[in-house]
């Protein structure tokens, strides 16, 4: 049986990859030189390193879209990475571009997300303008807490008891520029980041419509026109127009007709979802524990763990946004519960 080398498979890479992918043997590198591994290349390493992390396995119990749902099939944070993930793969392989980097930068896009989701994030974010004393919409970027640099911050320096998994630059680009006006320096990155939008428009729908929160009926009739009666369609329709239409332009791209349903679809979910819908009245409830379990730490910094002070001493509000934003659903009302809620007395 013959053993296929690093050097092979790098070799490979050239001879069957378009030549517009980005190619293992011409990565920029990591922030920390290291010895190449003998069988895999720098980014199946990254791809592995992420998938042992502890924050990847937390992803697990950290909300999508539905706060600690009653049922076993809704996703959660982990079930939208591996959505994501199989999106970004199904795009990459037909244009030949590197589908272990597409992969790599997948798996970690929202590993620095917060526990109940983006009511998190905004939580952490108004609690760390108060905590240095602004107004939150003045914050650089509108946001003081952000979780797409929290990502690249958890894979550059807090894994590994804050050492970082020193990732190849690339992967860290792409976790960086999956979502904000920045465009990823790969094409790869550049799918990953169309793939987060083509998965959770779908996926979110699908998960409403088994709540009962909507039904397909409900959905705009121009949208379901281009793009299909159901989630299998509409993905498939989008990631076939996205290879077709990057064949054609050389870049990342959507076709305009394709581009304006999914975002006409994206709008309907943030009026009718995310912002106002049934799902989300338990979140003024996560935002207010959040944001108590901010100030907790704040005043109390000696409660943090150790690895979250590592770095940014200087900025204590930072290394509590760290360790709020690192845990999951159910351990930050654990904390909360240990926190707030008085126990029953017993004698010692």
């Amino acid at each position: 049986m013959r053993i296929s080398r690093r050097v092979d498979l790098e070799r490979a890479e050239h001879e069957r990859l378009s030549p517009d992918a980005a190619f293992s043997d011409r990565s920029r590198g990591r922030l920390v030189v290291e010895e190449p591994d003998l069988l895999r290349t720098c980014f199946q390493c990254d791809r592995d390193r992420i998938l042992h992390s502890k924050s990847f396995r937390r992803l697990a119990h950290k909300t999508q879209v539905f706060l600690a749902p009653e049922g076993d099939h809704y996703r959660t944070r982990l079930i939208h990475t591996l959505e994501v993930s199989q999106v970004a793969r199904s795009i990459a392989r037909p244009l030949g571009l590197n589908e272990d980097l597409t992969e790599a930068i997948a798996l970690a896009h929202d590993i620095g997300h917060t526990p109940f989701g983006h009511v998190g994030e905004r939580a952490l974010s108004d609690a760390m303008a108060r905590y240095r004393g602004l107004d939150d919409s003045g914050a650089p970027h509108g946001r003081l807490f952000a979780h797409n640099e929290q990502s690249a911050r958890i894979v550059e320096l807090l894994e590994r008891d804050g050492h970082g998994l020193n990732l190849t630059r690339e992967v860290v680009d792409g976790i960086r520029c999956h979502t904000g006006s920045r465009r990823s320096e790969t094409l790869e990155g550049r799918v990953v980041a169309l793939s987060d939008r083509i998965a959770y428009v779908c996926h979110d729908i699908d998960d409403a419509k088994r709540a009962g929160l909507l039904s397909e009926s409900d959905l705009p009739e121009g949208p379901r026109s281009v793009l299909g009666d159901s989630s299998s369609q509409r993905i498939e329709t989008m990631v076939h127009d996205v290879v077709s239409s990057s064949a054609e332009r050389g870049d990342v791209v959507m076709s305009e007709s394709v581009w304006n349903a999914m975002m006409s679809l994206r709008d309907f979910l943030f009026e009718n979802l995310y912002s106002h819908g049934d799902a989300k009245w338990e979140e003024p409830k996560a935002y207010a524990m959040l944001t108590e379990l901010f100030d907790h730490f704040a005043a109390h910094l000696d409660e943090v763990p150790e690895e979250y002070r590592v770095h940014d001493g200087d900025r204590p509000d930072v290394q509590v946004a760290d360790f709020i934003s690192g845990m999951t659903d159910r351990y930050a009302v654990s904390v909360y519960e240990s926190l707030k809620v008085p126990r029953s007395w017993r004698r010692r």
